[in-house]
């Protein structure tokens, strides 16, 4: 008798044995959870002002053709979901849809990007904590204390079900959201600056030459996070219609919610006024449209929540990564004690506490050091991890249309939701890819050697877990065609 081997996409499973974490997100609790992870008023006080520094007026037709570049990506990847029922995303997506060695390698770069990046934003937190607290008080704490005290929270919400950390993260959105839209109000009311027009959406203005290609490069690591969605699948409620719609439920709100707002900014400075303005004072160029059009106390309550916006952020993207650290040990291509699942809280404690423990250790060292919390935490840290994402959302893409058109042909789906879309997708989401390589000092804040060795650590990264999944169809040939295979629901 020979022995079958399981095609991708079919329905073998591990053992029943395997272990499960559970929960009972609905698609609006799953989209907090991304949607968070994004920061929404730390991309619309930090990231719009940079946009409009460099690319100009068009910065809010910008963030409008990158969300629909990214739907187009949604498209793709909500079939891929309801066809393959593994909780990896990119690496079970990339694995099935390319090979397992491809999808080892999108594992390894996923797990890096998503845990360094919760890290980071722990020196997010640091840095946007220690100055206005210490103003208030008088009192100068260092930024490492606001950062642990952070993780400490992170930590305790990570072990526990996922429900907990959906209702932070809910009640952090919706403030974080309210307050910019206090913002919107008289600025429409009042006309902005200048008077309502449309001109930042021409595409005169969007490809306006110069410093556009820089632009994108922003307005598109702007949306990281979202594609997370199928990684809490063994949480959710019903997970083959919560994951999809959580999903563009996400993608839906963070378009439609950063072009608005970029264009807000926009009115409130007006057409002659707003690059003049961005240029003079990036940092504060909300703050100070909030102080003009709403007051002081506003401003001041903005300074508080963008400290809670950089909290929800690092806590999404620790539970990304814990999860992914949790899948990949499952599978074997880590340590199977990680896969260890807590008895009353049904988490991924054991890989909670990990990431836990990895940004406990990289904080002393920052700490030791003298390290900038901005600069040389937060920055460093996040942008190799925002680069690595958006090229495994092209990846992704063309595996899609690899998976169904060559590995599992979609019957009873549309050439549109399978090719088409996913095709647009791969040529948008290449171009943000170079785009961001060749514009990298703006992300990272270097200018130096240092570029060079963060963008080595992706193919570095994606070389780790290549070679693990390589290592084991020699070694281990039974976990091996069990990579990606896992169906939880």
């Amino acid at each position: 008798m020979t022995a079958t081997t399981p095609t991708p996409g079919s329905k073998r499973t591990r053992p029943d044995a395997a272990p499960r974490i559970s929960g009972r997100m609905g698609p609006l609790e799953l989209a907090f959870f991304v949607v968070a992870a994004a920061g929404p008023l730390l991309v619309v006080a930090g990231f719009a002002p940079l946009a409009f520094l460099i690319g100009g007026v068009g910065a809010p037709g910008a963030q409008l053709v990158a969300s629909l570049v990214l739907l187009l990506f949604a498209v793709g990847l909500t079939r891929m979901a309801l066809r393959i029922k593994n909780a990896g995303a990119f690496y079970s997506y990339i694995g099935q849809g390319l090979s397992r060695p491809m999808g080892g390698g999108a594992a390894t770069l996923a797990l890096g990007a998503y845990s360094m990046i919760a890290i980071g934003q722990l020196g997010a937190v640091g840095a946007f904590a220690s100055r206005p607290i210490n103003n208030w008080t008088g009192i100068d704490i260092p930024w490492p204390v606001y950062s642990f005290i952070a993780l400490a929270i992170v930590g305790f919400l990570g072990h526990r079900r996922i429900g907990l950390s959906a209702k932070v993260l809910g009640v952090v959105l919706l403030t974080e959201a309210a307050i910019l839209l206090v913002l919107a109000v008289p600025v429409l009311l009042q006309g902005g600056a200048e008077g309502v027009d449309f001109a930042s959406f021409e595409p005169s203005a969007i490809f306006a030459g110069g410093g556009t290609g820089a632009m994108f490069a922003i307005v598109f690591g702007a949306f990281i996070g979202f594609e997370s969605t199928a990684i809490y699948a063994e949480e959710a409620r019903d997970p083959a219609r919560t994951v999809p719609r959580a999903v563009f439920l996400a993608v839906g709100f963070l378009g439609i919610f950063y072009t608005f707002m970029a264009w807000v900014v926009y009115l409130a400075f007006g057409n002659s006024e707003i690059v003049d303005a961005a240029t003079s004072d990036p940092v504060g160029l909300v703050f100070f449209a909030m102080e003009q059009y709403v007051g002081s106390s506003a401003a001041t309550v903005m300074e508080v929540l963008l400290i809670t916006s950089a909290f929800a952020s690092t806590l999404a993207f620790h539970n990304t990564a814990s999860r992914y650290m949790f899948t990949l040990s499952r599978e074997k291509m880590l340590p199977v004690g990680l896969a260890r699942v807590h008895t009353r809280h049904h988490s991924p404690y054991v890989a909670s506490g990990a990431q836990t423990t990895l940004a406990a250790v990289l904080l002393i060292i920052f700490a030791t050091v003298g390290a900038d919390p901005y600069l040389q935490v937060f920055l460093l840290l996040v942008a190799p991890g925002v680069l690595a994402v958006i090229v495994l959302q092209a990846l992704c893409s063309l595996a899609i249309v690899r998976y169904f058109t060559v590995v599992m042909p979609a019957h009873g789906l549309t050439r549109w939701s399978t090719v088409v879309a996913p095709a647009a997708s791969l040529v948008g989401l290449g171009v943000a890819s170079w785009l961001i390589v060749v514009n990298f000092d703006l992300l990272s804040g270097r200018t130096d050697w240092m570029n060079l060795v963060l963008l080595c650590l992706l193919p570095a990264a994606f070389a780790v877990g290549f070679l693990r999944a390589v290592h084991m169809r020699h070694t281990d040939k039974e976990a091996y065609l069990q990579l990606t295979e896992t169906n939880v629901f």
